[in-house]
């Protein structure tokens, strides 16, 4: 469930001003992105997220389906087309006009390697990350202070402690999705 926790969040900080500010720089002039330009770029982070959003938990919800199925269902004689639109059907994403990002027949992630069961770790680490963000900005932004809290009670402990319980101690509470939701746009 956290495996792309750490990724993501360190991810969210390219557009900070005082991280841009360090790497984005003009070649012959070394003058930084001008801020209006960061905020601009910021300003995008919710562009086309309703849908973006959508394809994310139809694969999710997708992934859940198939490695749900019992052998008893008759699991060798599915029908490919027919399971994922009534799979689909169940959460209201079945509409040809608005395709889901992957069919069966070519989502690899969901039958092999690490992510078989487990392709909403994805969104729930960016629910994880949006949640660790505003904890920071809380907090006073990127600070030592914050930085050294965030590394020891959370990415430090690596797999010696459950994982929600490490977040928990970082952030003093249990996640909230309102954070995604409000960075996605989808909060009104």
């Amino acid at each position: 469930d956290f495996v792309e926790f750490p990724s993501q969040v360190n991810e969210m900080w390219i557009f900070w001003p005082e991280i841009v500010a360090a790497y984005a720089r003009h070649i012959e002039t070394d003058e930084p992105l001008p801020a209006q330009v960061v905020e601009r770029l910021n300003a995008t982070e919710s562009f086309n997220q309703g849908f973006a959003t959508s394809e994310y938990l139809a694969a999710s919800w997708l992934d859940q389906a198939w490695h749900s199925l019992r052998s008893t269902d008759g699991a060798d004689a599915v029908d490919v087309a027919e399971f994922e639109a009534a799979a689909l059907a169940e959460i209201g994403l079945d509409n040809p006009a608005v395709p889901t990002r992957y069919s069966s027949t070519y989502f690899a992630h969901i039958f092999s390697g690490g992510y078989s069961a487990g392709y909403y770790s994805y969104i729930w680490s960016e629910v994880l990350d949006a949640d660790t963000v505003e904890w920071f900005r809380e907090n006073g932004g990127l600070t030592r202070a914050n930085g050294d809290r965030f590394r020891e009670r959370l990415l430090g402990v690596g797999g010696s402690k459950d994982p929600l319980e490490a977040y928990r101690d970082f952030r003093g509470r249990e996640a909230e999705i309102a954070p995604l939701l409000r960075r996605r746009g989808l909060d009104s």
